[in-house]
């Protein structure tokens, strides 16, 4: 390797621990003073760089916040798929998935800042593209996921694993938002609504 590759590969690994490190200190303060609370100066100084530095890795706060709920997403999407992929049946993956739900779903600090967030789009078309083009990825690989499981299974949805995707998720949404509120609020409806919906499926 030559010394200018070398030196291309320090830069690119300098960029990268530098984007993460703001992504990090920009969650703490996104969920701890909310999206407008927050100003790129504020995650500058906590994060130990420049505002120059900020610029050179995103456009702006949209583009800061948006890949500080991606990091968030992908956790969630790593819990639901280590639930329905345990190495057990569908019931015990349901139960897994069902512990999942009571620990994580509704986190009042999360649901605020997706919320606030979300109200940008209607000023933002940028935003509006990038929520839109996140829900149908979401929607794409939970169909997969439920796919997979109900092959796993031997079984099969008569109305497809893309509407079942889009109500299972419609109902998380609306359960983390309402549970972001009461805490108190039983979200096993959430395991049990699975349940109902694969008594409803067939043998593959």
């Amino acid at each position: 390797m030559s010394v200018d590759s070398e030196r291309s590969t320090t830069r690119a690994e300098r960029q990268a621990q530098t984007r993460e490190r703001l992504v990090e200190v920009a969650r703490e303060l996104f969920l701890a003073d909310g999206y407008a609370g927050t100003s790129l100066d504020k995650v500058a100084v906590a994060a130990g760089f420049s505002k120059g530095a900020v610029y050179s890795n995103f456009s702006g706060k949209e583009e800061l916040c948006m890949a500080v709920l991606d990091t968030i997403h992908e956790e969630q999407i790593e819990g639901v798929v280590a639930a329905f992929t345990a190495d057990t049946d569908l019931d015990g993956r349901i139960d897994a998935f069902a512990a999942w739900v009571r620990e994580k779903l509704g986190k009042p600090r999360w649901t605020a800042l997706e919320v606030e967030f979300a109200a940008v789009a209607r000023q933002s078309p940028w935003v509006a593209g990038e929520l839109v083009k996140r829900h149908r990825m979401l929607v794409a690989s939970s169909a997969d996921l439920i796919d997979r499981v109900l092959a796993d299974a031997g079984l099969r949805l008569d109305f497809g694993a893309h509407k079942a995707a889009v109500a299972l998720l419609s109902l998380g949404i609306g359960l983390g938002a309402m549970r972001s509120l009461d805490a108190e609020l039983d979200v096993d409806v959430f395991a049990e609504t699975m349940r109902a919906l694969l008594r409803s499926s067939t043998s593959a």
